[in-house]
């Protein structure tokens, strides 16, 4: 398979278009058909993709706002904090006699 030129990572890609990329980066070295120096580039360029999508992410996080209501129930705009986006605890789910259920993760 002749290699294929790098699509190296605009730093000025946006958030979309730095996933779509990584997402592409992911199912070509998860087929198995590239050898140890194309999956060593690749993975570079991954990470820098994941630092670009990371970027992207803590800046839209910065410029939220948050939209309440006042007494009056008028909107209020008020900045967006990170604790109050904390997702909340789950209870622990009830103690089952069966076996334990295998649980599928996947990085994305």
């Amino acid at each position: 398979m002749p290699n294929q030129v790098k699509k190296a990572a605009a730093p000025q890609a946006n958030f979309e278009q730095a996933m779509s990329r990584l997402e592409e980066i992911v199912e070509k070295m998860e087929s198995g058909d590239l050898a140890l120096e194309d999956l060593i580039v690749r993975y570079e360029e991954g990470m820098q993709l994941v630092k670009v999508c990371q970027e992207r992410l803590a800046s839209a996080e910065e410029r939220i706002e948050m939209i309440t209501r006042n007494s009056a129930g008028k909107p209020v705009v008020k900045e967006f904090e990170a604790a109050a986006a904390a997702p909340v605890p789950m209870p622990a789910p009830p103690a089952s006699k069966g076996e334990p259920k295998n649980v599928d993760v996947s990085l994305f």
